[in-house]
């Protein structure tokens, strides 16, 4: 079986209007939650094999608060089409993964994640989903089961939704 995790970036700082966009960090909620979102994985022991962060700062600065709690040292690419990708970008990302990585963790943004999110859940639960679909909001983590199906054969509604998680329900 494999795992798929949606995370997207914490909350990031709109302070300096001078800065690009890819360029925004982290406000200082965006850390805490970042940072409980880490011990979150931890807490379930959560183990990507693979780690797919698009460049922008606030994803990186992201995947920096949650990375260190990782078990294991997950293969990680940063991949600026993460940033500017679409919903069909994201499942053609995850469609070209080795068929030897048992699960991933894909760090991105808003919309294209919830619509990847949505997109991909085809079963599992239904609480999680609808909760998923009210909203995706910052550092939020969706848990995805691929039961004996691989990355290069994942499409629309044929993964089990295993979770939806937001650091406002773990604090």
């Amino acid at each position: 079986m494999k795992t798929l995790y949606l995370l997207r970036h914490a909350k990031s700082s709109w302070d300096d209007p001078g800065l690009k966009d890819e360029e925004r960090p982290l406000n200082e909620r965006g850390f805490r939650a970042a940072t409980v979102m880490g011990l979150y994985f931890a807490q379930c022991g959560y183990r990507p094999d693979a780690i797919l962060c698009s460049t922008a700062r606030r994803a990186l600065e992201t995947l920096d608060q949650v990375r260190p709690r990782l078990a294991g040292k997950p293969a990680l690419t940063i991949d600026k089409a993460i940033y500017k990708a679409n919903s069909k970008a994201l499942l053609e990302m995850v469609r070209a993964l080795p068929e030897d990585t048992g699960s991933v963790l894909v760090v991105g943004h808003n919309p294209a994640l919830e619509e990847f999110a949505l997109s991909l859940a085809g079963s599992g639960a239904k609480d999680a989903r609808e909760r998923m679909e009210q909203k995706y909001p910052t550092c939020a983590l969706a848990v995805f089961s691929l039961p004996k199906q691989p990355w290069a054969e994942i499409d629309w509604k044929n993964a089990e939704l295993r979770s939806f998680t937001s650091p406002k329900d773990l604090v």
